[in-house]
């Protein structure tokens, strides 16, 4: 049974629900947040001003989200294509973003690259490739050479199955809220200055090489970049990770292989992957173990224990000078004069009498 959108809410806050839908008529009535935290406070049954900012937010959010279901599913159900497995993940998407991560394929959209290959036969070739890692690349598409349909040579056909490969792992919607994550934990923001543009925008010279994770840029670092991308100074771009000076693939790259079961073995269509990589990929078993290189036993042991820790040398316990009670730290809560040791208290005693 699915949740109400009062339900959602009183869960999320940790209130009733009966709180939750009180404060929701008043809100559809036109009281706002301030007037129903301070003078509704028996009706919401003593709902604060922050719980109440949540609630009106999460409550506009779920609402426009139960519209976009519903325009989702008429229109998948309009072209015949809506069955009951994708019904009941269309209905368990909580977020705005997995919503449409999942309407993506049926979305109607323009002619694009992989739908003139599907036009032009070339799909077979594709999935032919996808699934058996020992076929030839260039022979496998020789046969889908037709100069009539638009595929002149090979080289042709292979980018049209490179195009539709590139459209199955784009519209995969668990791979695509998976890479969206990594991008947001993963991703820089990075400015550079624009030819020409160093004298004239000396005020952003902080900004003419930088590059930062997301995670890490406060507000007005962004704030700061965007305003030299408007003035012209700056060009910003999105860098998915780290830049890293190991050849190979992107762990992005990994993520999407993994996915569909795939790796790059140096099979003999090694020359063409190196263009069409997507297709020159060997399937992996994902049950399969990973094999690392041997380390010597001599490497394995140097410097470990029988636990296979790596020791530390021991450190002498650092002594303490011992302190003179005359020279004692003042005591909290005491005039200085009356604070310290034996001595100075007596001496301050003859000094006063």
């Amino acid at each position: 049974m699915t949740m109400s959108i009062e339900g959602r809410i009183a869960e999320e806050l940790g209130v009733r629900e009966r709180q939750v839908k009180a404060a929701v008529e008043l809100l559809d009535g036109g009281s706002t947040v301030p007037f129903i935290a301070r003078y509704r406070k028996e009706a919401t049954e003593m709902l604060d001003d922050a719980q109440l900012r949540t609630l009106e937010e999460r409550l506009r959010y779920l609402r426009e989200l139960e519209d976009r279901r519903s325009a989702i599913l008429d229109s998948v159900r309009e072209q015949g294509k809506l069955d009951a497995e994708l019904e009941a993940r269309i209905a368990a998407a909580d977020t705005k973003a997995r919503l449409e991560d999942i309407y993506l394929p049926f979305k109607p959209k323009r002619r694009t690259k992989a739908q003139i290959a599907r036009e032009a036969g070339l799909e077979p070739l594709a999935e032919g490739l996808l699934a058996d890692p020992s076929a030839e690349p260039a022979a496998a598409a020789a046969a889908f050479v037709d100069a009539g349909k638009g595929v002149a040579d090979p080289a042709a056909a292979l980018e049209g199955a490179r195009a539709i490969l590139t459209e199955k792992f784009a519209e995969d919607a668990d791979l695509i809220g998976d890479l969206r994550e990594r991008m947001w934990g993963r991703g820089r923001l990075a400015a550079k200055v624009r030819e020409g543009k160093e004298e004239a925008g000396a005020k952003f010279s902080d900004y003419f090489d930088f590059a930062e994770p997301f995670t890490a840029l406060p507000s007005h670092r962004v704030l700061a970049m965007l305003r030299g991308e408007k003035e012209d100074v700056l060009s910003l771009d999105l860098e998915p990770e780290e830049p890293s000076d190991t050849p190979g693939p992107s762990t992005y790259e990994g993520v999407i292989a993994r996915r569909f079961g795939i790796a790059d073995r140096g099979r003999p269509k090694r020359q063409v992957a190196r263009r069409h990589r997507p297709l020159g990929l060997a399937h992996q078993d994902p049950g399969a173990p990973r094999h690392r290189p041997a380390v010597p036993a001599a490497r394995r042991r140097r410097g470990r224990g029988r636990t296979g820790l790596r020791r530390q040398p021991a450190r002498p316990a650092a002594r303490r000078p011992r302190r003179h009670a005359c020279h004692a730290r003042p005591g909290p809560g005491l005039p200085h004069r009356r604070q310290g040791g034996r001595r100075r208290r007596d001496r301050q005693g003859r000094r006063h009498r």
